[in-house]
C-alpha cells in the first residue's frame, strides 16, 4: 500500500490553512488541483465534519472530512472508484515560534481494483513527485488566500 509523506512550512495559521482545506465552494481547484469543480458534491457539512465527493480526471472519491482537532485533519475514503476504504489522507499542523506553520501531510493510497492498482503503480513511481508538487501548490494558493506571504 503506498504510502507518501510531505512536509511544508507555511505562513499560514492551521485555523487559516483548515479553512481552505474545508472550504467546498466553486473554485475549490485553484487550492487543490485534484479536486475539479465538476466532481465537487457536498453531501453534508457540520461545524467539524463534512462527506464530500470530489475527483478530477476520471477518478472520484467519497471523503469523510473530520478536522475536529485543531491540529490535524483527517480524510477518510468512504467510496470511490479506484481507492479502498479507510484513512487517505492526514494533515498534522505544529505552530512555530517565529509565527509559521509545519505541515505534515501523509497520503496512504490502497487500489480496490484494476484502474486503483495501476494508480497506485504510478504513484510509487513517477507520481509521487506530482502529488508533492500538488501538495506545495496548496500550500502556496492557501498562503495567498491569506492575503499573501508574510515575513517569518
Amino acid at each position: 500500500m503506498p504510502t507518501f509523506h510531505f512536509h511544508e512550512t507555511t505562513t499560514s495559521t492551521p485555523e487559516q490553512f483548515i479553512a481552505g482545506l474545508t472550504d467546498f465552494g466553486p473554485g475549490r481547484a485553484k487550492l487543490f488541483e485534484n479536486s475539479a469543480d465538476g466532481y465537487l458534491e457536498v453531501h453534508d457539512k457540520g461545524p467539524t465534519e463534512a462527506d464530500v465527493t470530489e475527483g478530477s480526471g476520471g477518478i472520484w472519491e467519497r471523503l469523510h472530512y473530520d478536522w475536529s482537532d485543531p491540529n490535524r485533519v483527517v480524510l477518510t475514503t468512504t467510496d470511490s472508484n479506484a481507492w479502498g476504504d479507510g484513512p487517505s489522507h492526514t494533515y498534522s499542523f505544529t505552530r512555530n515560534s517565529n509565527g509559521t506553520t509545519d505541515v505534515d501531510y501523509v497520503v496512504v493510497r490502497e487500489g480496490k481494483n484494476f484502474k486503483g492498482r495501476v494508480l497506485g503503480l504510478a504513484l510509487r513511481t513517477v507520481g509521487k513527485r506530482r502529488l508533492e508538487s500538488a501538495f506545495a501548490k496548496a500550500v502556496k494558493a492557501i498562503e495567498a488566500r491569506n492575503d499573501g506571504p508574510r515575513a517569518a
